[in-house]
């Protein structure tokens, strides 16, 4: 059974910088894309990033593009989301998940385990 428990999350001020992580157990971590995404209140879940199993290939939505950095350290089964210029629109619950695919994608579907999420939330 794979686990994910994601970390890092908080209240931060608009423009400000959070780094969420989130930590794999139960199987091997390497050989999966893994991917952010996050909640809003009343909204549906929104893809944010996802990364391939080398760290080769990132995927970022047009929101968070040029403001969040995916990585991954295999050794340590570990995503890490750097969150930079944050804005209030950002704040939600932010899950990562792990897919078994080849290419990072979007679609939340295609994601099969969740962790339990981190709550961002930024202060205008």
């Amino acid at each position: 059974q794979v686990r994910l428990v994601e970390s890092g999350g908080g209240l931060v001020q608009a423009g400000g910088s959070l780094r969420l992580s989130c930590a794999a157990s139960g199987r091997t971590f390497s050989n999966y894309v893994m991917g952010w995404f996050r909640q809003a209140p009343g909204k549906e879940r929104e893809f944010v990033a996802a990364i391939t199993w080398s760290g080769g290939s990132t995927r970022y939505a047009d929101s968070v593009k040029g403001r969040f950095t995916i990585s991954r350290d295999n050794a340590k089964n570990t995503v890490y989301l750097q969150m930079n210029s944050l804005k209030p629109e950002d704040t939600a619950v932010y899950y990562c998940a792990e897919d078994l695919a080849v290419v990072p994608r979007e679609v939340r579907y295609e994601y099969d385990y969740w962790g339990q999420g981190t709550q961002v939330t930024v202060s205008s």
